[in-house]
């Protein structure tokens, strides 16, 4: 049955649902019910009506934060198009100005979950635009903070995060009605400047706020693993990461904090030298549009510690010429695994290029050091060389970059080692140093076994080693 506005009329039951969820939406009246969420998600919100009123605004705006908080992603970007075009409504609207706040709100969240966090930016600020109370404005600065941040827009999203937590103080609104997005947002910000400590009282304040939610406990343990991450633990990081990937609880997670975590497990497997391992954990991982969480990119700094260099400029050519469909927060350091590899192969031209884009990118979007993490740190420190070099005025980005490095880089493998053997010799001795036999060597690069003992033979003259186990030894000494 149809409305005068040439909408589908909803039942009672989802009317009811989407205005009980729509109010809690904005902290005060506490956090939508479990089972609201799930009737809206599996809901058909319909075509665009004739034309746009409160109700029927408020019913897509709960379906949408549902969809998004439910993993109900499916219909992607489409959903949004169906009823928007470039961030307007594509039927006229009499819409009140908290409502079309909401509405907002709900497509830059949704924008979020999905991994669109550049038109999830634009979303939010509209919402900001048209918020006129103190709650309004709060839920507009939290939906702003997190698409901000998976964008890698920090300076933007740390004044979001700084203006909805003073808020939040002001009114003296309960704990429990914190919103994820804003908490998640200040996440991202932390990881940018890998500040353990401050990601540690987010984790708190998440299991704070809803120790019940199975969503937000999945969010608590995804930080705590990231900090596993940083301060190199491994075996905890790893332990506590398969348990989440692999267990039932994973059935109840927002698709994004699912996504990061994955990448997580698989840069901690690569940590331990578990490079085929890290990599058959990435081959059925699927990238969605927008790339807040990119695979390829994940993939490259496998295989740039495999020494596998070509292989990461062609598994990332595709999400280069995305140009700004591609996320910033995961293109500078898909930039800069190219432009080791560029500087491996010997074309420092293409390497410099790569890696100034990186550096400009870093210093127009606030000095993130994710871009280097378990990059290894010699690989870096020439490249930032030649950036300083060959563009002078990078120079004071370059060196406030330098500070962060030892936190985050990788430990160089003996670099004056590799420094003697070819291209293929150093992808041979990077799989010399995993549990792979010469035999499975020789299969995973496509050769015979008699060509792999010609160059392992090689590869120990060079080193002046006469063993397997010494070559190890020498190749994964730390620079001093």
């Amino acid at each position: 049955m149809s409305d005068s506005t040439g909408s589908i009329e909803p039942s009672v039951a989802l009317r009811a649902a989407a205005a009980h969820t729509a109010l809690r939406l904005e902290p005060g009246h506490g956090q939508p019910l479990a089972r609201h969420l799930s009737l809206l998600a599996e809901a058909d919100p319909g075509p665009a009506p004739l034309v746009w009123t409160d109700t029927r605004a408020t019913l897509l705006s709960a379906m949408l934060v549902a969809r998004g908080r439910n993993d109900a992603l499916g219909a992607g970007l489409e959903l949004v198009e169906r009823y928007f075009d470039t961030g307007r409504l594509v039927r006229p609207a009499a819409l009140s100005g908290p409502v079309r706040s909401g509405l907002f709100a709900s497509v830059a969240e949704y924008c979020a979950a999905i991994g669109w966090p550049q038109i999830g930016g634009h979303y939010a600020a509209e919402a900001l635009l048209f918020a006129e109370t103190p709650a309004q404005r709060y839920r507009a600065l939290s939906v702003q903070a997190l698409n901000l941040a998976l964008n890698a827009e920090y300076p933007a999203a740390a004044q979001a995060v700084e203006e909805a937590r003073t808020l939040f103080t002001d009114q003296g609104w309960p704990h429990a009605d914190t919103s994820h997005c804003l908490l998640l947002g200040d996440g991202l910000v932390a990881v940018s400047s890998a500040d353990l400590d401050h990601l540690r009282e987010i984790a708190d304040e998440l299991h704070r706020a809803q120790p019940d939610d199975p969503y937000w406990r999945f969010s608590v343990s995804m930080i705590r693993v990231t900090i596993m991450l940083i301060e190199r633990d491994f075996t905890a990081g790893l332990a506590e990461s398969r348990q989440l990937l692999h267990g039932s609880g994973r059935t109840r997670s927002f698709r994004i904090t699912r996504d990061l975590l994955l990448g997580l497990h698989a840069d901690m497997l690569a940590g331990q030298g578990e490079y085929d391992e890290a990599l058959t954990v990435l081959s059925t991982a699927v990238t969605h549009p927008g790339h807040a969480v990119c695979f390829p990119m994940q993939r490259a700094g496998i295989l740039l510690q495999m020494g596998r260099e070509r292989e990461v400029i062609d598994s990332t050519n595709a999400c280069v010429t995305l140009l700004d469909e591609h996320c910033l927060r995961t293109l500078t350091p898909l930039l800069t695994r190219r432009a080791v590899a560029f500087l491996r192969l010997g074309s420092e031209r293409r390497a410099v290029q790569s890696m100034e884009s990186v550096v400009r990118l870093i210093g127009r979007t606030g000095g993130s050091v994710t871009p280097f993490l378990m990059i290894p740190l010699d690989d870096t420190e020439r490249l930032l060389d030649l950036v300083a070099e060959h563009t002078p005025d990078l120079g004071p980005t370059v060196t406030i970059m330098r500070q962060m490095l030892p936190m985050i880089a990788a430990r160089s493998k003996g670099s004056g080692a590799f420094a003697v053997l070819t291209t293929t010799e150093r992808e041979l001795a990077y799989l010399l140093t995993s549990n792979l036999g010469l035999s499975d060597i020789a299969r995973a690069r496509n050769v015979s076994l008699n060509t792999v003992k010609s160059q392992v033979r090689s590869i120990y003259s060079k080193l002046g080693v006469s063993s397997r186990e010494d070559a190890v030894e020498l190749l994964q000494r730390p620079d001093d």
